[in-house]
């Protein structure tokens, strides 16, 4: 059996330019960046998964974050149209990369999609509607992946940045939720787990397999997801979370 692929991103050394909506600037430690970068690529291999680094958007603050640059499909990869105007230049230098593995198609203008508003659930994408996600991204999300079975259902947000800063989801479908950044009420259908409330970026994990990589710091929602029978990755992101990144972001998971 084939190997999940990571596409993954050096930092690039502008990173303290980043876009950033819910968190006060601060100083970034450049070098301590690629070493907490290396360290989860790393920590990608000892789980089973293939890692690829790209270095094409270097000059470009934001492109770590690679996960904002597409959603993928088992069927396809639906190349997106970024909300930040800063970081639209980052999908074409994924997508040769991306080809690789997947048909491409893409998101126009004046849609727009982050691949981080976008929680896949068996067959449902769950989509925030974010300052960088609007209703037309959403609908022509739903336009590109509805011939493949999938369906999409628009999350409405408060106070953080994407859907997966406040959703994601566990190896048995759960979603882990921060529930006061999140509207329950539209995820009504599915079980919901909550983060510890003295943990707010919690809610942003990483399922690979049975694990579920959790940043550092986070001991109790750890627990709580241990309690479920999963292992749990702690991986130190502090300087990725002063650019309002999670344990996400920083890859593209290619099933």
């Amino acid at each position: 059996m084939k190997k999940p692929v990571a596409i993954t991103h050096v930092p690039s050394p502008l990173m303290e330019r980043c876009e950033l909506t819910y968190v006060a600037r601060q100083t970034i430690d450049y070098q301590r960046a690629i070493q907490q970068h290396r360290g989860y690529c790393d920590a990608l291999r000892e789980a089973g998964v293939d890692v690829i680094t790209l270095d094409v958007n270097r000059d470009l603050p934001d492109c770590v974050f690679v996960e904002d640059t597409a959603v993928v499909l088992d069927e396809l990869a639906v190349l997106c149209s970024m909300g930040a105007a800063s970081r639209r230049a980052e999908p074409a230098g994924i997508e040769p990369e991306l080809r690789k593995y997947r048909t491409v198609k893409r998101i126009e203008l004046p849609a727009t999609v982050d691949g981080g508003d976008v929680t896949l659930v068996g067959r449902t994408l769950l989509v925030g509607n974010s300052s960088r996600t609007n209703r037309a991204g959403i609908q022509s999300l739903q336009d590109l992946v509805a011939p493949h079975g999938y369906n999409v259902r628009a999350i409405d947000l408060r106070d953080c940045l994407h859907l997966k800063s406040a959703c994601t989801a566990l190896p048995d479908g759960a979603l882990l939720i921060n529930p006061d950044w999140i509207d329950e009420d539209a995820l009504a259908n599915f079980e919901l787990v909550r983060i510890s409330p003295n943990e707010p970026w919690a809610g942003d994990v990483l399922s690979i397999g049975q694990q579920v990589f959790v940043a550092a710091g986070n001991h109790q929602t750890g627990q709580i997801i241990e309690s479920r029978g999963f292992g749990v990755v702690p991986i130190e992101l502090s300087e990725f979370a002063k650019a309002e990144g999670g344990v996400t972001c920083l890859s593209l998971i290619i099933p």
